[in-house]
């Protein structure tokens, strides 16, 4: 069914997880547009994800929020994933189903896409003088370490990754943003939304439609003062997809 025949997408995603989501367009008609808003970059100190990987077993719980997460952690750890003992919680189908095709025994994964799901799920859980281990992205949200230690649980935040801007971004993303602009533009991820808007301005992103992952992205967007036209109700790529079809549906 080729219901977003003529429109013209813009996707931010970074270059290795672009496609994901072009392909299913494309065959639904959709002239697709890569911009890629972020890249993955190691570390500015990778000593700290080094050392908290090799001692994975030490912790009781790992929590992961996002698939380079797992990449980066993965990649340090001396010993296979399937050997940990730690229980781990991931954020996202997507995140669940990486970490178990690394080997890690998934043990718990909230509902919905968002933080406050996760800390509703570990309400079950005594966390009192429990270790856990969050890797993250360089800047991310605070709400599950804090909220998670004031429930008696001593976390550890590893630097496991860095969003950077791609170095032929910003030329790119002056090109595509400006007349005739392109009927949509689709965000991942918080960071792709403050790339992008650091780059062409608010003003310029007004002229196109928005779709949005989740929540917690549109959040980022609606700080903007921006219009988040889509939603996905499922957090997830495909979730994004049906999101932007429906609308795309409407007379």
């Amino acid at each position: 069914m080729r219901n977003l025949e003529g429109q013209h997408i813009v996707i931010t995603r970074a270059v290795h997880q672009a496609e994901e989501l072009a392909s299913p367009l494309r065959k639904s008609g959709a002239e697709v547009i890569l911009l890629p808003c972020i890249a993955i970059a190691p570390p500015s100190d990778p000593a700290p994800l080094r050392r908290a990987a090799a001692q994975a077993n030490e912790y009781d719980w790992i929590i992961f929020t996002s698939v380079n997460a797992i990449a980066a952690f993965v990649a340090e750890m001396p010993e296979p994933p399937s050997s940990c003992q730690a229980r781990v919680a991931t954020i996202g189908a997507a995140t669940r189903h990486t970490a178990e095709k690394q080997g890690f025994q998934v043990s718990l994964t909230p509902p919905e896409y968002v933080a406050e799901s996760l800390l509703d799920a570990f309400s079950a859980e005594n966390l009192n003088g429990r270790r856990v281990l969050i890797p993250s992205a360089a800047v991310t949200r605070d709400i599950i370490p804090g909220e998670l230690r004031n429930r008696g649980a001593f976390v550890e935040v590893v630097e496991a990754y860095r969003n950077a801007i791609p170095p032929e971004t910003p030329e790119r993303a002056a090109t595509i943003f400006r007349e005739p602009y392109p009927h949509w533009v689709l965000f991942a991820s918080s960071s792709a939304v403050e790339s992008l808007v650091s780059l062409v301005g608010v003003e310029r992103l007004r002229c196109t439609k928005i779709a949005s992952i989740g929540p917690i992205t549109s959040r980022a967007i609606w700080k903007h003062g921006l219009t988040v036209s889509a939603e996905a109700s499922d957090h997830t790529i495909s979730g994004l997809i049906e999101a932007l079809s429906e609308v795309a549906r409407m007379p």
